[in-house]
Formats: C-alpha cells, structure tokens, sequence
C-alpha cells in the first residue's frame, strides 16, 4: 500500500488535482545586461583566461563555469565571484557566452 492509497483511505472524497508545474529548464541561467570581461593572465608562467562581472546568483555562475570547463574539456576553478579556466581560451569562451546570449568585452591582449 502506497501514499496515494493510505490518503485515499483517510480522505475518500478528496479528489486530486492535476499538477500543471513546468518542469523544463530551458534556459535557468540568468542574463544581464553589463557584458561579462573575459581577460588572459598568466600565473605562475601558465596562462589563464579569468571571465568576471556577472551580477546574477552564484549558483548560476557555478553553472555556467562548469558548463564551459566540460565544453571546452580544460579545468578550472570557480573563486571570488570569477571563473579561471586553465589555458587561452578567450576566442572559444566569448564565441560560446555570445551563442548563449551574454555580451562579452575582450580584456588585454
């Protein structure tokens, strides 16, 4: 005997309600106006690509950091409200924020 049939039980004249949730998460990260600054560095004498200036949640940067470091199969990190990924790769990075809707400003070099 599941739920459903133990409420059924206790509630005969209950009649459910047809859940209308939408479930699909078409496009959860959160878009802004400000372009997001996508510069190079180098630390330690290996270069990285910083991308900063996204005023959404932190979570949604977290999803978004993740999606680009398995994109582009590179690692990276995800510290002070910016995403470092290892390597240059700002083309790449700016060609898939400008696909998903961001706008992107290219920072030194």
């Amino acid at each position: 005997m599941d739920l459903k049939d133990q409420l059924k039980n206790l509630f005969p004249d209950h009649v459910p309600e047809e859940s209308t949730q939408d479930t699909s998460k078409e496009n959860s990260i959160w878009m802004q106006d400000a372009p997001l600054i996508c510069k190079y560095e180098k630390r330690k004498g290996k270069p990285i690509t910083i991308i900063e200036g996204y005023t959404g949640a932190d979570n949604d940067f977290k999803l978004l950091a993740k999606e680009l470091k398995s994109t582009l199969s590179v690692g990276g990190s995800f510290k002070n409200e910016q995403i470092i990924i290892q390597g240059d790769y700002r083309d790449k990075i700016m060609q898939l924020l400008k696909e998903k809707g961001f706008k992107v400003k290219r920072v030194g070099g």
